[in-house]
């Protein structure tokens, strides 16, 4: 998909960083964390894993893009003024140099230290011979009916190579006619990426089995030789949609097609020869500049598999979510989800608090509870067995009227999220797939309950996905509710997303398109005018220009700007005369931070709250459905203010951004852990409990 610059309006380019070399920076952070001695081993493996998957994220997506601007010869730029041509000159830059990070990092440091524990990547050939035979079995059994050699020849052209797959390219020559031929193995996907070996903690890759076994592939042939490489494919859908069910048909049509995408990178070992290179260059369409050297092993996303080992001394400690104080009443006293948000909201804060006793409870309940009449969600990302989809099919089956936004365009989950839309829809769920040329990218969800006194709507509101799985993983927030102002306004969304609605006006709800650009810019300026100014700002990316600007009026006024910025930051903190009063800092831990946060007020006086689904981006202003809701309960009030104010205290897990849009880790004496601080608070919020 070609992306223009977000935004076409001319700004001082001298004032922005530029978005994609800020997003490699924040994986920077994340590799980062395999060399701190503080880290667990595991973890250590997981964050090498995480780093990987999102570099193949932002080939597939942000390169890709950029590459389709070039070929197009598209001449929008970014409000930090570098051309398509200048952004994949400094990504390739930048890349090159994570990468000799990486295989060092993992060559001369994580493999021998995981050995050290008995957790070995081991060679085929230095293994005794017990161990080779329990491979040479496994590759009988398990591997050679799965893989496919594919020649190439005049009869057999050069076989397509999919998208992130791992291939061996082999040369084997026919001792009949002393001919010598080309020949692909796809290491299959569908098999674990590293073989175990019996006592399960050896692992040999498995292109190193399928490597070692070719003679049973190529029988007859000699075999000369084999390399391994990888390809990653523009893999970012483009769709035109018109209805519901063409669009539903339009996405499978594209995932369909989306293996064909152009390629965007190659990566290969240093001692893959010159002729083989430009062979597999030439024939996949690529260029010099899509080669990518890999001194280590390719594809490390694989090492997830080694994190889920049963070593828990070698990972974090455990951590379950508490049932917040109020919500144990559940358990403790059988009053009911609906009776504990009627009493007053509820603000939950995952992983810290339970996923399962608060968000899912509330939707498993209301499928149950016969007094309800309708539950309304949307869905943007979900696991393969949801619970929550399960209530939804339950209440549908139970006569309920029950409603589903399901976004088929979340990247990379729309065959799951397709899969979700059949299943609903065959249990009568109403199916709707949101709003002709926007995204929905709002968290939230209505259930319509019938009491004594009529009507009650009830609400959870929040940043995170209705996913169980990256619960445990995702720091986000939410708030159920059962205000009036707040359930009539998702009643009016909910309409406009599965009507011809033309709603743009709500009560207390800032909607996007338009809506969460209008209160957050308000609100700006509102803290500029007051002497005592202070905004402070959670998100995971800031890029829009026009909010950056306000900021730095802000900040020209005397206004205190705290911005917590997880991922990617196009602002330039503390550049005298520009934004001496803005500090800006990123968390990167064992939790992924997700939630977004905004405050305004300075402590002593008014302050207002707001939280949702939206970043500070113009798709998430302008392009998106998404939502803020304001936190008006002052108990709740308090607990947003403790999740900033831990935030920026931290010295451990927290890096600072400084006006030459240089990342450094802050270091401090004191060793103050965000995540480590949001357990022992919950833990103590579940001991205080009666």
């Amino acid at each position: 998909m070609v992306f223009l610059s977000d935004q076409t309006e001319q700004f001082d380019p001298d004032r922005f960083i530029n978005r994609e070399l800020s997003w490699l920076d924040f994986n920077r952070r994340v590799l980062a964390l395999t060399q701190r001695p503080d880290i667990p081993l595991l973890e250590k493996a997981k964050f090498l894993a995480i780093w990987a998957s999102n570099l193949d994220e932002f080939f597939q997506v942000r390169v890709a893009g950029l590459k389709e601007q070039v070929a197009q010869g598209v001449g929008f730029t970014p409000p930090d003024g570098m051309t398509p041509t200048q952004q994949l000159a400094a990504i390739r830059k930048e890349v090159s140099v994570q990468y000799e990070v990486i295989s060092k990092q993992f060559l001369s440091e994580m493999a021998p230290a995981l050995a050290s524990e008995g957790i070995v990547f081991s060679d085929y050939s230095t293994l005794e011979p017990e161990d080779r035979e329990f491979l040479d079995n496994q590759f009988r059994e398990l591997v050679y009916p799965v893989v496919t050699p594919l020649a190439v020849d005049p009869s057999h052209p050069f076989p397509y190579i999919s998208n992130l797959s791992l291939n061996l390219a082999i040369f084997v020559r026919n001792p009949d006619t002393g001919i010598t031929k080309f020949a692909r193995v796809k290491v299959p996907p569908i098999l674990p990426r590293f073989v175990v070996l019996p006592d399960g903690e050896r692992f040999v890759p498995l292109e190193e089995v399928i490597a070692s076994h070719l003679d049973s592939l190529f029988p007859g042939m000699e075999v000369l030789g084999h390399h391994v490489f990888r390809v990653t494919r523009n893999a970012d859908l483009e769709i035109e949609e018109d209805e519901g069910g063409d669009l539903l048909m339009a996405i499978e049509s594209e995932l369909t097609q989306q293996r064909f995408g152009r390629v965007v990178r190659l990566e290969v070992h240093p001692d893959m020869p010159d002729d083989v290179l430009d062979l597999l260059r030439r024939e996949m369409g690529a260029t010099e500049d899509d080669i990518y050297m890999v001194d280590g092993p390719l594809d490390l996303s694989g090492l997830w598999s080694v994190y889920d080992l049963d070593r828990p001394e070698l990972r974090f400690e455990s951590f379950s979510g508490i049932t917040p104080p109020r919500v144990a009443a559940v358990a403790t006293e059988k009053t009911g989800m609906f009776e504990v948000i009627a009493q007053g909201d509820v603000l939950v804060h995952h992983p810290y608090d339970s996923f399962a006793a608060t968000v899912e409870a509330f939707i498993v309940q209301a499928a149950r509870d016969p007094n309800v009449l309708a539950i309304k969600l949307t869905l943007y990302r979900t696991s393969s067995e949801s619970p929550i989809m399960a209530s939804l099919i339950q209440a549908a089956e139970a006569g309920k009227q029950v409603v589903a936004l399901v976004e088929l365009k979340a990247r990379f989950d729309e065959e799951r999220n397709i899969e979700w839309a059949q299943r609903l829809e065959d249990a009568g769920v109403h199916v709707v797939y949101g709003v002709v040329g926007l995204k929905t990218h709002t968290k939230v969800a209505l259930v319509v309950r019938q009491e004594s006194g009529g009507v009650v709507r009830y609400a959870h509101i929040g940043t995170g996905n209705y996913n169980e799985s990256t619960a445990r993983m995702y720091e986000d927030v939410g708030i159920l509710t059962a205000d009036i102002g707040i359930g009539a306004d998702l009643s009016d969304l909910f309409n406009f997303l599965t009507g011809y609605s033309r709603q743009t006006g709500y009560r207390e709800l800032a909607v996007s398109p338009g809506g969460v650009r209008d209160r957050i810019s308000e609100m700006i300026l509102d803290e500029a005018s007051y002497d005592d100014g202070h905004i402070t700002m959670k998100m995971n990316s800031l890029v829009d220009a026009r909010i950056i600007e306000l900021l730095y009026d802000a900040s020209q006024a005397g206004t205190r700007v705290e911005l917590i910025v997880r991922g990617i930051c196009c602002l330039r903190p503390g550049v005298e005369g520009l934004s001496e009063n803005i500090v800006v800092r990123s968390i990167v831990g064992r939790y992924l931070e997700h939630s977004r946060i905004y405050r305004f007020g300075a402590r002593g006086r008014t302050r207002h709250y707001y939280l949702g689904s939206a970043d500070l981006m113009p798709r998430n202003l302008d392009r998106r459905v998404e939502a803020l809701t304001p936190v008006l309960d002052p108990d709740l009030q308090f607990r947003v203010d403790e999740i900033l104010d831990v935030a920026l205290a931290d010295n451990n897990l927290a890096w600072e951004l400084d006006g030459e849009g240089m990342w450094r880790r802050i270091g401090g004496s004191s060793d103050a852990d965000t995540h480590v601080a949001m357990q022992d608070l919950a833990r103590a919020r579940a001991a205080a409990t009666p």
